[in-house]
């Protein structure tokens, strides 16, 4: 099985660079980057020092429920290219996963945490256990989220074909 690590969604982030409100319906704040410890979720790469940045609350789910928690995340203020833009994502791991370790968590269709598919993962097998969870006819999405606050990061699905 391939799969594809999916950055937000452009129009989402457009509107927020835009100024639209977040997940709580606030303005995102606007910063400068030092260099590091700042991955947009669109472009999925850090944001250069000295460039701006948007931090806002962002609940990656549909609608709200139990499961759709929300909470910050980093955009680059400018517009940003997609990550592997026009191709709905890429099979590539993106830039933004440069930490030692992450949480993978499988979704179900419903938008709910398939119990026992959480982890915390070495960064070098995500692929591996992103694959092993979209086997898994039960699990129609992957989340990497960071391991030492729980931010969203991105998501993982089956490639297309």
């Amino acid at each position: 099985m391939t799969i594809r690590f999916i950055p937000l969604p452009t129009e989402t982030v457009r509107a927020l660079q835009a100024g639209a409100p977040d997940a709580y319906g606030f303005t995102p704040e606007r910063r400068t980057s030092g260099g590091a410890g700042v991955p947009c979720r669109h472009c999925l790469a850090q944001v250069p020092a000295g460039k701006d940045y948007l931090i806002l609350a962002h609940r990656p789910f549909p609608g709200l429920q139990p499961y759709a928690e929300t909470g910050p995340i980093f955009l680059c203020a400018d517009p940003c290219a997609a990550y592997g833009e026009g191709a709905g994502g890429a099979e590539a791991m993106p830039a933004i996963l440069s930490s030692a370790h992450y949480i993978v968590r499988g979704y179900g269709r419903d938008d709910r945490i398939v119990y026992g598919t959480g982890g915390v993962v070495a960064t070098a097998a995500i692929p591996a256990r992103a694959e092993e969870l979209l086997a898994r006819p039960e699990i129609a999405y992957v989340h990497v989220r960071s391991a030492a606050n729980n931010c969203y990061q991105l998501r993982i699905d089956r490639a297309a074909g």
